[in-house]
């Protein structure tokens, strides 16, 4: 009898076990009620969390910009002259020709080996210097991208016009900063077709006596020649691109490699206000994929956010090296 009584014991101990561990289980309604809560934090925290890499990749950009401003100090000091901005899209940097006027290729090559970038050379024969020309045009260059253009490090390149110096590629490195060349648009071309028409002294260069920026065709611009002061004149920034158009060749100022030579992909203009990467066409702007405005770097080595409100009239006189206006930088 004892012993019957101890396995009915038993029997109720395990049976009150096995309810006890049913009333623990979680319902469907239950589980619903937790995933949909997590659904609800996850959405309050991913913008708080994509704001905060998009603040970062601002302050990434910003300091490229800084590093560029350092870099054309450097050639400067070096020159005592601006980076000049070479002959014309259809040429490509050539390490044999130095800096300056006889120098094809744009101011981003002439600051690179100034913010230590490692730059192809050398060559005994015509067949490998052009080679070393045709690697120069494809070498990347980081410091000239914006971490917020989701465009890799190459990309596809026009087939038109193909470089008079260099062999075409078809994948090349791209600028997301671009000089000023001010509020009046020279409207220069691609350049000599020969080598020997651009070194000849009377060769028809589009004319740049109305250019009021700092960085165009052959220029060689002092800072004495900025007379606006150079904390209230651009000297080069971030430029807009057709949003729709990072991955391919088809905006005219996103086409190039950024060692050519003057060209809307190294040039923009101040003759109407920044603005940010859209769908339209702006290959003459300055602008951004930020949202808050583009970075511009001012001939002091500044850096500023200018919003894309800012007053048309203060965008061109900031722009304009010599107009007499002296126009703030609004924060």
């Amino acid at each position: 009898m004892k012993v019957m009584k101890m396995l009915q014991t038993e029997r109720r101990a395990c049976g009150g076990s096995v309810r006890l561990g049913e009333r623990r289980g979680v319902t469907l309604i239950e589980l619903l009620t937790v995933i949909a809560v997590i659904s609800i934090l996850i959405a309050l925290l991913l913008p708080a969390v994509q704001s905060a890499r998009e603040a970062a990749r601002r302050t990434v950009c910003q300091n490229n910009l800084r590093q560029v401003g350092l870099g054309v100090q450097n050639f400067e000091s070096a020159h005592r002259y601006l980076p000049s901005n070479g002959w014309g899209f259809r040429w490509v940097a050539d390490p044999e020709r130095g800096y300056g006027p006889k120098q094809p290729g744009g101011w981003i090559y002439h600051i690179a080996a100034f913010c230590e970038l490692q730059l192809p050379s050398g060559g005994n024969d015509p067949l490998e210097k052009h080679r070393v020309r045709t690697r120069l045009a494809i070498t990347p260059f980081p410091l000239m991208r914006c971490p917020s253009r989701p465009a890799p490090l190459l990309s596809p390149a026009s087939p038109t016009p193909r470089p008079v110096n260099a062999s075409y590629k078809d994948m090349v490195p791209k600028t997301d900063y671009a000089a000023c060349e001010g509020d009046y648009i020279t409207d220069t071309d691609g350049g000599p077709r020969r080598l020997a028409d651009g070194d000849n002294p009377l060769y028809p260069w589009k004319p740049t006596d109305k250019a009021t920026g700092v960085i165009f065709l052959r220029s060689q611009v002092r800072v004495g020649d900025i007379s606006d002061g150079t904390s209230n004149t651009y000297l080069a920034g971030e430029k807009y691109v057709n949003r729709e158009h990072y991955f391919d060749a088809k905006d005219l100022g996103y086409d190039q490699s950024l060692f050519s030579g003057v060209d809307l992909d190294l040039n923009r203009w101040t003759i109407d206000p920044p603005r940010v990467d859209g769908p339209e066409e702006g290959f003459r702007l300055f602008g951004s994929a930020h949202a808050p405005g583009c970075f511009m770097l001012m001939c002091d080595g500044s850096v500023h956010l200018i919003n894309y409100s800012i007053d048309a009239s203060v965008h061109r006189h900031l722009g304009n090296r010599r107009d007499g206006q002296q126009a703030a930088v609004p924060e």
